[in-house]
């Protein structure tokens, strides 16, 4: 598998770099926007996932993180790297379309964890062997990452894909951010603004036909339709 490292910082590319191959993945190193958007037109179809840098010389990593979205595989992960604080920075790469994010400083080993983790949950599984999910105008397509409303595909990013399978999983129960964050995201702990994030852009890509409920106090379910007939009960 093939990953783009977007950094302008030699230091951080060379160590990203060497954790990510030890795990067996090879990696494509660029230093600003120009070049990430020429190493993206030229060899995009190769590219499995993207670490891109929030603060790298212009274009920078949230237009590229937008770029990707309106590309030609705008189904591409993306994991951003954001300075520690910035919470602005990090709302607007996750509307952005960006998957995850991860915080400088931070450990090399770390980010490459979030790599396997954003790798294991977005590889398409080919044999088709696992039932569509529908409620409602919505269907998902799990073994070819495939969503629907009323029958038009929907553009999600990898994270919205796993989210909005995971509610359909388990129509009318409740969870909270720490759990989704814990299921969906694998995460142990992060901000929680991430899952809040998420859920307002699948719920206006879904649109009317959503059936995203906020539980004030608890978290979030998806609340099954009369109509539904597939969505399984956990």
């Amino acid at each position: 598998m093939s990953i783009l490292i977007a950094d302008d910082d030699p230091v951080v590319r060379e160590v990203v770099r060497r954790y990510l191959e030890r795990d067996g993945l090879t990696v494509r190193e660029t230093a600003d926007g120009t070049t990430t958007l020429a190493a993206l037109a030229d060899g995009g179809d190769q590219i499995e996932l993207a670490v891109l840098d929030v603060m790298m010389p212009a274009p920078d990593g949230i237009e590229i993180c937008r770029a990707i979205r309106s590309g030609p595989r705008p189904d591409t992960p993306i994991i951003l790297l954001t300075a520690l604080g910035d919470e602005d920075d990090r709302v607007l790469g996750l509307e952005a379309g960006a998957d995850d994010y991860v915080t400088k400083p931070f450990s090399p080993r770390e980010l490459a964890l979030r790599v396997a983790s954003v790798l294991r949950r977005t590889q398409v599984v080919r044999d088709g062997t696992e039932p569509p999910l529908r409620d409602g105008a919505v269907e998902v397509r799990p073994a070819v990452r495939l969503a629907l409303v009323e029958g038009t595909p929907v553009d999600l990013t990898p994270r919205e894909f796993d989210l909005l399978v995971f509610l359909l999983r388990h129509p009318q129960q409740v969870f909270s951010r720490d759990q989704l964050l814990a299921q969906v995201w694998g995460w142990d702990f992060g901000d929680l603004s991430t899952v809040t994030v998420h859920i307002k852009r699948l719920r206006a890509k879904l649109g009317a036909r959503h059936r995203i409920e906020t539980v004030w106090g608890r978290g979030y379910a998806w609340a099954r339709t009369d109509t539904g007939n597939g969505a399984p009960d956990a």
